[in-house]
């Protein structure tokens, strides 16, 4: 970001600021004083807004400067090439960029990241030198993702661009930052996401669709319900981290996209106690399955295909049981809202969940739990009433 300052020898302000890689210093007759500080301020802004739009024109600010003439394409197209050449193109780099993370991450992500940039990144900005992309264009890229047509969007969700913009962000922050250009990122703030809903079956509900359910998966969704393991995690739930003596799941592993991973995150890492009811569950699957190595699988012996599943066993159950439609990632949501409305301690369910914190048991659970917490006042005017000295009488109020 460009600023204004001042020289320490004759007490004149000047402009400061980076264009095109290169710094620049615009100096003027103006003293420095609070009056002509803000005045070049004003500029600056409209200065560094103009270059992070891709739109600024260096002699229509200084057409004096010797800057004004080096920065003219026109007249300059052979130096201007010069110097851009000194940056990679946005594929090339973005090639780099990847090879030098793929270390630190999972290979589900390296496989979106992957797809990202060569599905999407690389043919909008594929052959820019880096330092030549705009914020215009960023912004003109994100616009195509979204694609609204005759006032319809038929684009992709506003989740999914995010994710693609995220890796647009990382590469040319790291690409200003290496070779030493104003990043065009700067300021481009993420779209808006809906909330996704959180819709979890009640207690009357959760019977009725294991009384409805055949056999064969009944004890996979009487787990999930009560443990509040995430798809992942029952899918790729092995024998060993089933822990009969202590009663516990240890959380140790998760399948993504049928190969087989590390937790989502660090907490992901946790031992779920076993109630009652799931420990017979695991009893009964043990029949099933204890010869192999994983608890849940299907014909071939090999873990389940969650999506499969869901199409042909979870959808038309539901629809059986004449309940709306729902993922079947709602049943970890009910494990939550059923241990609070069992009173059991917020700790205890964030540890069972995987959580850091319990904030958000009560910023995305409470509301399905009506005894959790009172939202009329009268629980505070009961204290009140019965605790409050009345300075009058000197008694209760």
């Amino acid at each position: 970001m460009g600023s204004v300052r001042v020289r320490s020898e004759t007490k004149k302000l000047f402009f400061d600021f980076r264009f095109q890689g290169q710094r620049c210093r615009e100096h003027t007759l103006l003293d420095d004083n609070k009056t002509n500080r803000r005045k070049m301020q004003q500029v600056m802004d409209r200065i560094n807004a103009e270059i992070k739009l891709g739109t600024f024109i260096y002699k229509h600010y200084f057409p004096d400067s010797p800057n004004a003439s080096k920065f003219d394409e026109d007249r300059n197209k052979e130096r201007y090439d010069q110097f851009s050449d000194q940056t990679p193109s946005f594929e090339e780099f973005a090639s780099s960029w990847f090879d030098e993370n793929i270390v630190r991450w999972k290979r589900s992500y390296v496989e979106n990241v992957e797809h990202i940039i060569s599905h999407h990144l690389n043919g909008a900005f594929g052959n820019k030198k880096v330092s030549y992309i705009t914020k215009a264009d960023i912004l003109q890229f994100r616009a195509s993702l979204a694609k609204v047509k005759n006032g319809t969007k038929v684009g992709l969700s506003a989740d999914r661009i995010n994710h693609i913009m995220t890796i647009a962000r990382m590469i040319l922050t790291d690409a200003a930052d290496r070779f030493d250009f104003n990043n065009p990122y700067q300021n481009i703030k993420a779209l808006k996401v809906k909330k996704a809903d959180v819709e979890p079956f009640s207690l009357d509900d959760v019977n009725l669709i294991l009384s409805q359910c055949d056999e064969d998966f009944r004890d996979y969704y009487l787990i999930r319900f009560f443990t509040g393991m995430r798809t992942g995690e029952v899918d790729g739930l092995k024998w060993k981290y089933v822990d009969f003596n202590n009663r516990l799941i240890l959380i140790r592993e998760t399948i993504v996209n049928g190969r087989e991973e590390t937790g989502k995150t660090i907490e992901s890492a946790r031992e779920i106690q076993m109630s009652s009811p799931v420990y017979e569950a695991f009893l009964r699957q043990k029949e099933k399955t204890a010869k192999g190595v994983f608890v849940f699988v299907n014909a071939k012996g090999n873990p389940l295909d969650h999506r499969n599943l869901t199409k042909r066993v979870w959808y038309p159950l539901l629809e059986k049981c004449g309940l709306t439609k729902r993922v079947p990632y709602q049943t970890r949501h009910t494990a939550a809202t059923l241990w609070l409305a069992a009173g059991e301690s917020p700790e205890w369910i964030a540890r069972q969940m995987g959580h850091t914190s319990t904030k958000m048991l009560f910023q995305v659970y409470s509301r399905y739990v009506p005894n959790l917490t009172r939202q009329d006042g009268s629980a505070f005017e009961n204290l009140l009433n019965s605790r409050l000295m009345n300075p009058t009488q000197g008694g209760a109020l």
